[in-house]
């Protein structure tokens, strides 16, 4: 063998030799944080099986039950098992999942956590009815050319804003609805109003006033008018909740990640990757960005995210790390002052950080 070939050959085993690139978190770590927050969950059952009924009636609870069953704690825990029923006692004649207002929220993440628990088709009955009811909340305008057209809000009545559609199309495409059906394609065109993204797919006069920092993010609704998030410009801030949001509605619904709303959404990111705050709502809201992050990036089915400056993030060890460090002595997660998001409620951050978890370990 000569100096050459030896060279060669001594690279080649370098490379195979060199430590990959660490992906995800210890499971042992993930499982010592996950029993934390299921002891303070526990601790925190209410006797009919609910969290928190008084800030969203069946709302909190069924992002609990999800959160544990996603987490691998099965419907036959009595913890779960709990929550399950006092969800069954909150289903309505109209089919939603509610008690007093929040209609749509509340029935989404309710469908989501019957969907999770529907071995052999327990739900199937349940599933159907929510979907249905969900379908006659968005906002269904005889003008197509309305940007709320498409649009879903807390109830029928509601102006409709890009948190609630997300959630709308989430649970409409896990309860089976084809990416086709014209509901979810209004609900899409209403999502890309709501990307500082001017074009054909948005029309909207604020779209075109956004400044380069606000390109390819995504608003809270298309309401030029929303002062809470102007710009000096006339324009309206993206915000990294919304934007993950928009991102996974995309990608749920079956629009390709060479499409110029897919990769403008990709671009705000790289340029504003971070797990330290929400972007934009700075701390508010911060389970609930780690919760919509975790989708988003599970969607996106990169391991490695590169943000613009060339950094490399195994996202899923840093989202462990980021919810890891905020967890409480007591198990519990906590957005102290968070009035805005409704975080200040241990049991809705909680449900929101567990939830985010489960997007730690990979699963879809």
């Amino acid at each position: 063998m000569n100096h050459r070939t030896s060279f060669a050959v001594g690279m080649v085993f370098a490379v195979l030799a060199a430590p990959a690139f660490a992906v995800g978190p210890n499971p042992k770590d993930v499982r010592e944080v996950l029993d934390k927050g299921y002891a303070f969950l526990k601790s925190r059952q209410g006797e009919d099986g609910s969290w928190s009924p008084r800030t969203a009636g069946p709302g909190v609870t069924a992002l609990v039950v999800s959160g544990l069953l996603r987490n691998g704690y099965g419907d036959d825990d009595p913890v779960v098992a709990k929550g399950l029923a006092y969800l069954e006692k909150s289903v309505q004649k109209d089919g939603g999942v509610y008690s007093k207002g929040l209609a749509n929220y509340t029935t989404s993440v309710a469908l989501m956590a019957f969907q999770e628990a529907n071995k052999g088709g327990k739900y199937d009955a349940v599933i159907k009815n929510a979907a249905k009811f969900l379908k006659g909340l968005q906002q269904d305008e005889a003008d197509p050319n309305n940007p709320k057209s498409g649009g879903v809000g807390y109830d029928g009545k509601t102006p409709p804003d890009l948190s609630n559609t997300q959630f709308f199309i989430d649970s409409l495409i896990q309860a089976g609805v084809p990416k086709d059906d014209p509901a979810i394609q209004r609900a899409l065109k209403f999502v890309s109003r709501c990307q500082n993204l001017p074009g054909e797919t948005n029309d909207q006069p604020f779209a075109a006033k956004a400044t380069d920092d606000d390109k390819g993010g995504f608003v809270y609704k298309p309401d030029a008018d929303d002062k809470e998030h102007q710009t000096p410009d006339g324009g309206l801030r993206s915000l990294g909740a919304m934007t993950y949001g928009g991102l996974k509605s995309f990608l749920y619904a079956g629009v390709k990640k060479d499409d110029p709303r897919v990769q403008g959404a990709v671009k705000w990111i790289k340029n504003h990757y971070t797990l330290e705050e929400n972007p934009g709502m700075k701390q508010a809201g911060l389970f609930y960005y780690y919760h919509t992050f975790g989708k988003a990036m599970t969607a996106l089915g990169d391991d490695v995210f590169v943000d613009a400056k060339g950094k490399k993030h195994d996202w899923r060890t840093e989202l462990f790390d980021a919810l890891k460090s905020r967890q409480q002595e007591n198990g519990g997660f906590i957005n102290k002052g968070d009035k805005a998001f409704g975080e200040a409620d241990d049991n809705l951050a909680t449900g929101f950080a567990l939830l985010a978890l489960s997007y730690c370990s990979g699963r879809p």
